[in-house]
This record gives C-alpha cells, structure tokens and sequence, in this order.
C-alpha cells in the first residue's frame, strides 16, 4: 500500500517537475527571444506563430498600424523576409522587462536581394541600421509591436534616396 501512494506521489512529482519548465517559457522575455530566433531561422509562419490573432504591429516609419496576425505577417516579416533573404536581427545589450513588457535596442542587417511587397525592385546592397522596439505581451503571445528606427538612413544604404 506504500509503495503504490510512493509511486503515484513520485509520478506525480516528476510530471510537475518536467511541466515545471513550460510555465517559465512563457515569460515575456523568452516569447520575445523565441519571436527573434524564428526570423533569424527565416521562419516567418513560426514568427507570427508568437502574435495573438488581434495583434498590433506598428512600425513608426509608416506611421498606420497593422492589425491582425495574417496582416503582420504578410505585410511585415514576408516581406522583409523575401526582400532580405539573409536577414539577421540582433538584439543589443539585455532587454528591459517589466511586466509583460519588453524593450530592447536592436540591428538589422542582410543583402536586399528580393523585390518589396510594394513592388521596389531588389537593389542587391547591404545594409545594416538600428533601432528599438516595444512589445507587450499577454497569455503567451505578443499582443502588440512596435518599431522606431532610422528608416531615412535604412534608404540610404538601400540608393532608394
């Protein structure tokens, strides 16, 4: 009779101790982290994967939000994606965490060897710009982006200006 309450209180035991881990992946911090690593992978359907479905993405340098997680994904991480095959975008220093927010101080950079969504033609120059971006983060998945950077210098580097 031990034995069995024993085994039933050990198998109980390890089946928190393995969920356990499940509860601190889903941290603001690490959605986020895991958010970067799937572009970095170039893995846009896994990238949105992170957005709740109502998400707000806003990127200050066309200033209309874009809304919804099919918008995001389409209109946001395909195209940089397609357009930047070789995209790479590091995180600077530690994030700031409060909360369910997370900022941090980022650079982007690749080769713009694919056409734009709107249709600007591949310029096959490298680039590399900073910037910041802001998330929050609810039930695990990022409710809201948003992305202020020196889009007049990321132009520049491109010969769109």
């Amino acid at each position: 009779m031990h034995r069995r309450q024993f085994l039933t209180t050990a198998a109980i035991a390890a089946t928190l101790f393995v969920a356990a881990p499940s509860f601190a992946a889903d941290t603001a911090q690490s959605v986020v982290e895991a958010y970067l690593a799937a572009w970095n992978a170039h893995d846009s359907a896994k990238a949105a994967g992170y957005f709740a479905d109502d998400v707000t993405y806003y990127d200050a340098s066309v200033g209309k939000p874009v809304k919804g997680k099919e918008a995001a994904k389409t209109g946001v991480i395909d195209n940089f994606l397609k357009a930047v095959p070789d995209a790479v975008w590091t995180m600077k220093g530690a994030p700031v965490v409060e909360g369910d927010r997370v900022s941090f101080e980022w650079e982007f950079s690749g080769t713009n060897t694919g056409a734009w969504a709107d249709g600007t033609a591949a310029t096959g120059k490298k680039f590399s710009f900073t910037g910041a971006s802001m998330f929050s983060v609810k039930d695990g998945k990022i409710a809201t982006q948003s992305d202020y950077y020196d889009a007049l210098g990321f132009y520049k580097q491109l010969g769109l200006m």
